[in-house]
């Protein structure tokens, strides 16, 4: 896999992690206030009316959810070091080179 590759993961991997976190974390911020503020948290079903759950197993759900998007843009991350630290365009072999040489110019000017 060439070091681009890693580039363009990296990049749709930290973007994936930041737009999944700015439209679905909403729903998880509310443990963290209901359990500091209230000592309580509530489930909000849409159409019926809140219902009283263990905040231990909410503030899970949030841990789990914010690990996730973690892992995505520290995966990013690390295919973009890996792809900006590669040196595969370096490593072309001579015979594998394509275009004007010094070497072998038409008019026998080497400069």
């Amino acid at each position: 896999m060439s070091d681009i590759r890693f580039i363009i993961i990296g990049i749709v991997l930290i973007f994936s992690g930041f737009l999944i976190l700015g439209i679905l974390g909403e729903n998880y911020q509310s443990s963290n206030i209901e359990t500091r503020e209230f000592e309580n948290c509530f489930d909000y079903p849409e159409g019926s009316e809140p219902v009283l759950v263990d905040c231990s197993s909410k503030s899970m759900e949030q841990n789990l959810f914010f690990g996730f998007v973690l892992a995505l843009i520290l995966g990013g991350i690390l295919g973009l070091v890996k792809g900006m630290r590669g040196d595969w365009d370096s490593r072309v072999k001579p015979e594998d080179m394509v275009g004007p040489r010094r070497d072998n110019r038409a008019d026998g000017n080497n400069s």
